[in-house]
């Protein structure tokens, strides 16, 4: 252990600040050269902000300090709040932010706390810039180019010198490299790419897809690469792997989907039980570590999948060919059969390398053709008996998750169509049967199978971890819908997942439960990967890794790299276990790390998107429900999922705001809104710019009356 690793560990032990002495009696240090060393650790701790020193030259670690260390995140507004991972936010005022930018790694001071009660504080210093680049509209001024940045929270001036501008015009949207600090908020740049003019076709996505570092073309090394990857299964590569091309092994997946990395198959056995076999596309066999293809992997650890495009981790030429589980072709599989009895238990199972042939691609709507309307279509015929086994058993599977306590948030998704100018047309809820359920109750149990079986081999893997929630979050949360009248009586001491799952039940029923469970799943911790296997509470699951979808996530890839190493080559070497031990918690950060990127990404363009749909409404009426009550406005999510707001500075009285039962009143004619209730609303404007919507409130649609009376204007379906 280094010097380093021995005072962190003291001062984790201690409830109290210790002097340069006293932690050179606790190392047991014995020589001048040992303290000259001690003082130089201890300096570069404070240097790196992970001690801090106090001004009687005493040393704490830094969070058991006054100041605090965390991600700035900045309101358009211009003020934000310092992001602690397990510590109340600080709210920082837009004059105390000291040059910080939004995403900022910052050192923040508390200072008080505020009218609201929230921790109020001020920026120290900016420990790390996150951003170096920044996407945004080119004009030019004379001879010098300025960007208005995208991101209306960047607070901040880029002046491009001429020889910098590199053919940006007036009204091209680009991406500018960040250079030094000129004055105030002013940075000088670079024009590293021009992404198109702001009004061409598809250029608003791109916008929003360079904002957060997602590149959309691969380097040149990947494509020269690629010449050597065949386009077929050779006969070299059929060494050591299980034939399985005469089994029934077909695959469901979207009627859109290309990138198709997993395969099912079933057979009921003479005792009852079922074996289900989950075939996954054996990317890491083309995928080899350290080569080109694999380190833009590395980098890009994930597919991302937008309104009119998919962004691959990997060239289509494996993504949409030779890794893709394709209908009628031989492809290589790593493959995990397990035998799983009527309790849901699997009693026998078998990981190894394979070759398969789907019989036939099937869609989610024509699955669920078969097993909730009993309509078999065209050319399923040979294949009904075998979905009906596989609904039985995902029964099976999903009954035993939810009695170990598995959370169904009941979350809504939105499609968002398009046409060929990639111009929103319509938007609709997606559609989730009993297929893409059977699909995912098969998918866990495959990912659980594995996972448990390197845990205890005790090798370093991946998991994909989620924590359990903080009580006092659980407790807010009562507390808040306490306000609506809700009282639920579970046991918060037990924070096990049937806690939260009975409290999803009690709320079931209530109309305000999209809301509510939408609310209770942003107070819960986002799950992420690690190379540490802590469970999954979310799905109630002891031990979990993400196996089943190498060709667009990395995770799944190194899961199937691991696999190889130690299942397949049987390399369980001291070498080998130091070499992933070493590189497991980067790869496992950085793929948390693009997932964020990427989520966030796709919201952000289905949110412009949406804005630019209801561009075209304008003065047309819907029915809504009002999904959050604040001191400025009621915000109203239609029964497509497109969100909008009534700013009460626009209501045509004056409204009281009453934070204790989440509600507005007027007060002049007593009219009240309040969650969950149902209103008929107009459009009065939208901003695909700045990614807004304004609602006008028309009337409450809670009486049943209102409801008969009212001529409405349903969003359209298809």
């Amino acid at each position: 252990m280094t010097m380093k690793e021995r005072v962190i560990r003291i001062l984790k032990s201690r409830n109290k600040a210790l002097s340069i002495e006293e932690l050179d009696r606790e190392l047991k240090n014995k020589t001048i050269k040992e303290f000259q060393e001690l003082q130089k650790v201890v300096d570069e701790l404070v240097e790196e902000f992970v001690i801090h020193r106090t001004n009687k030259e005493r040393y704490m670690l830094f969070e058991k300090g006054p100041l605090k260390k965390g991600y700035l995140r900045v309101n358009r507004k211009g003020f934000g709040f310092v992001d602690l991972e397990d510590e109340e936010d600080i709210f920082i005022p837009a004059d105390n932010m000291n040059g910080a930018l939004h995403n900022d790694l910052v050192v923040a001071e508390v200072i008080s706390r505020n009218d609201k009660k929230k921790l109020e504080g001020r920026i120290l210093k900016v420990l790390k810039r996150e951003l170096d680049t920044v996407v945004g509209e080119f004009y030019l001024e004379g001879d010098t180019g300025y960007i208005i940045p995208d991101e209306a929270k960047l607070k901040m001036t880029i002046a491009i010198p001429k020889n910098n501008i590199h053919g940006a015009v007036d009204g091209h949207k680009v991406l500018v490299k960040i250079h030094e600090l000129i004055e105030g908020n002013t940075y000088s740049g670079e024009v590293i790419k021009v992404l198109g003019h702001k009004n061409d076709p598809g250029v608003d996505i791109l916008s929003i897809v360079y904002k957060y570092n997602i590149e959309d073309t691969f380097p040149d090394e990947v494509y020269e690469q690629l010449k050597s990857i065949p386009d077929e299964v050779l006969e070299s590569d059929r060494k050591d792997r299980i034939d399985l091309t005469d089994q029934v092994i077909f695959t469901i997946d979207g009627a859109d989907t290309k990138d198709i990395d997993d395969a099912i198959s079933i057979q009921r056995l003479e005792n009852g039980n079922y074996k289900l076999g989950v075939h996954i596309a054996d990317v890491s066999y083309y995928v080899r570590e350290g080569t080109p293809l694999d380190e833009s992997a590395l980098a890009r650890g994930t597919s991302v999948y937008l309104v009119d495009r998919v962004i691959p981790m990997l060239p289509h030429q494996l993504s949409n060919g030779i890794c893709s589980l394709n209908e009628g072709v031989d492809r290589l599989a790593i493959s995990c059969v397990m035998e799983i009895n009527q309790n849901a238990q699997i009693v026998d199972y078998d990981i190894f390398q394979s070759i398969i042939r789907s019989r036939k691609k099937m869609t989610y709507k024509n699955v669920n053709s078969i097993l909730e309307d009993g309509i078999v279509p065209e050319g399923y015929e040979p294949y009904a008996d075998d979905l009906r086994t596989m609904e039985e058993l995902a029964q099976i599977l999903r009954k035993n998750k939810i009695k170990r306590g598995y959370l169904d948030f009941d979350v809504d998704e939105a499609k968002i169509l398009v046409d060929e100018n990639c111009h929103p047309i319509d938007i609709v809820k997606r559609e989730r049967g009993t297929g893409e359920n059977l699909i995912e109750d098969f998918m866990i149990v495959a990912n659980e199978c594995v996972a448990t079986h390197i845990f205890f081999m005790e090798l370093p893997f991946v998991y994909r971890v989620h924590d359990y929630p903080k009580e006092e979050k659980i407790r807010e949360f009562l507390g808040y819908i306490g306000t609506l009248g809700y009282h639920y009586k579970g046991n918060l001491k037990d924070m096990s997942p049937k806690t939260i799952q009975g409290l999803l039940e009690y709320l079931k029923d209530k109309k305000e439960f999209k809301i509510l469970s939408s609310l209770l799943l942003r107070n819960m911790k986002k799950a992420v990967y690690r190379p540490e296997n802590v469970g999954h509470y979310g799905l109630a699951s002891k031990c979990y890794t993400h196996f089943t979808s190498p060709i667009r996530r990395y995770p799944d890839t190194t899961v199937h790299r691991l696999l190889r190493t130690y299942l397949f080559d049987h390399d369980m070497s001291t070498e080998t276990i130091n070499h992933w031990q070493e590189k497991l918690p980067f790869v496992t950060d950085n793929s948390s790390a693009r997932e964020r990127d990427s989520i966030s990404c796709e919201r952000e363009v289905e949110d412009m998107k949406m804005a630019e749909y209801m561009e075209d409404h304008i003065g047309e009426e819907y029915e809504g429900m009002i999904t959050g009550v604040t001191n400025f406005g009621v915000f109203i999510q239609l029964d497509n999922l497109v969100e909008g707001m009534c700013r009460l500075a626009d209501m045509k009285e004056f409204f009281h705001f009453d934070e204790r039962t989440m509600s507005i009143e007027g007060e002049r004619t007593k009219t009240k809104y309040s969650l969950g209730d149902q209103v008929l609303i107009k459009v009065v404007a939208a901003s695909k710019e700045e990614e807004t919507i304004d609602f006008e409130i028309i009337r409450s649609l809670e009486k049943q009356e209102d409801v008969k009376d009212c001529e409405k204007k349903k969003v359209k379906r298809k």
